[in-house]
């Protein structure tokens, strides 16, 4: 793992002095381990714990999708039911009553509030009942439309401690933290060598001048600290649940960790670091369809004194972590560049799907019947629209006129999901392309269509 850590290493240092981060700690996570790790500045490593903000949302979500699949709660029941202090937190217009899924996914449409909210982690039960009475602000409709909130984290808090008696602060550490082995994971200020808050005033990194907050009713939304080694762990954990690759026993089902990385709000165009993809919203997650990597998940973090973020290739096993302890430090630029610089290296896979047997061998039977085309085995190979959209005799006659007598070769079946793909062929030294899909009634193919390179 040399040329990777030799990539990421020199990405790492152009990100520390380009935020002015005092110390910098960074890790590749690749096949359910941390296989390359390094730290900018002095004292830190690893083993370092960094205030972790905004990535805490995703534990959180984690612990309530646990509870959902217990049958403990809903995420479509309103959450004035399970916590009644919250009735009097309602959208404008004729919004729908605020469920546990908008708040998990970012679509309640309170206003959008980091800055106030990273001064209130440790806000007090009194503090918040005197905001959710006063009724706060909102950007948009409840459910119309993406709109960041963490005062929608401490209301998922709310709810979880009016159903359990627990706080979300105990669910993590009981139902995830434990379990993952991720000792040096905490609510409260670690007790061991911590990075220290810094912040950038006349463009020099000095001292944040406060003490970081301590646990309170708004840290379900940021109040974690947590070490590079410890969310290599908790990456490993997540992808893993896309792949089959299991990483660690925490108590919540692959299907649920996948539903977490699925969009369940819509974004819109996002651009980072120039580069611009459609991205979205899951729970406690975020996901972006790069042009370069393809489908990718993460979290950033961000509250005075520290910057952060984690970043998976999904399905690939391979993600990348970076903390920072100056304010707002945009480590989401720099793990977008070393998963873009990992994937031109060749250090992760083009794509996570692989073909099954079934679409290999309606890919080969394919380029077979089109080499050489026999009514007969068409029947057999297509669903019965195939026909009846175009006349045998018509495809024959493209198949000729395309191939011209030379053979077809199969090269390679690229899978796009468990019922579409592409057959990669070769004619000569043409390739051609065959994309084609399955019937959900048979599994025979219902589609396809050339296309040449």
């Amino acid at each position: 793992m040399g040329a990777v850590t030799d990539i990421v290493s020199a990405l790492a240092q152009r990100s520390a002095a380009e935020s002015l981060a005092p110390s910098m700690a960074w890790g590749v996570v690749s096949g359910g381990a941390l296989v390359a790790s390094g730290a900018v500045g002095d004292g830190v490593d690893v083993n370092t714990p960094f205030r972790i903000a905004s990535m805490t949302k995703s534990f959180t979500a984690a612990a309530v999708l646990g509870l959902r699949d217990d049958g403990v709660l809903s995420l479509e029941r309103p959450v004035a039911e399970y916590a009644p202090e919250l009735a009097t937190v309602v959208g404008p217009d004729d919004s729908a009553a605020i469920t546990l899924r908008h708040l998990l996914s970012m679509s309640a449409g309170l206003a959008t509030d980091d800055p106030w909210a990273d001064r209130h982690l440790d806000a007090s039960p009194e503090f918040m009942n005197e905001i959710y009475a006063n009724r706060p602000y909102f950007a948009v409709r409840t459910g119309d439309a993406f709109e960041y909130s963490n005062l929608g984290f401490a209301m998922i808090g709310r709810v979880v401690r009016s159903v359990t008696g627990c706080s979300v602060r105990d669910l993590v550490d009981e139902r995830l933290l434990r379990p993952l082995g991720m000792a040096n994971t905490t609510w409260d200020e670690p007790s061991v060598p911590s990075a220290r808050p810094h912040r950038v005033v006349d463009g020099v990194a000095q001292a944040e001048g406060y003490e970081p907050l301590a646990d309170g009713e708004i840290a379900p939304m940021g109040g974690l600290w947590s070490t590079v080694a410890d969310l290599a762990r908790w990456v490993s954990w997540l992808d893993g649940a896309n792949s089959g690759q299991e990483s660690g026993s925490a108590d919540l089902r692959p299907a649920s960790r996948r539903e977490m990385q699925t969009m369940h709000t819509y974004v819109g165009q996002s651009s980072l670091d120039s580069v611009s993809a459609p991205s979205g919203y899951g729970f406690g997650l975020l996901l972006r369809d790069d042009p370069v990597i393809g489908s990718v998940v993460g979290h950033s973090g961000g509250l005075p004194g520290f910057g952060s973020n984690m970043r998976w290739k999904k399905a690939s096993g391979v993600g990348v972590i970076g903390l920072a302890n100056v304010t707002y430090a945009p480590m989401s630029t720099f793990t977008h560049r070393a998963l873009t610089e990992l994937r031109r290296a060749g250090h992760v896979e083009a794509s996570g799907n692989e073909p099954s047997v079934l679409l290999r061998d309606r890919a080969r039977a394919l380029v077979e019947l089109l080499g050489a085309w026999n009514d007969e085995a068409a029947r057999i190979l297509f669903a019965d629209n195939v026909e009846l959209d175009e006349l045998f005799d018509r495809r024959s006659s493209e198949v000729r006129r395309r191939l011209g007598g030379e053979v077809l070769q199969l090269v390679e079946v690229k899978a796009s999901n468990r019922t579409s793909g592409t057959a990669v062929a070769r004619v000569g030294p043409r390739v051609i392309e065959i994309d084609f899909t399955l019937s959900p009634a048979d599994g025979t193919i219902q589609d396809y269509t050339w296309k040449e390179s």
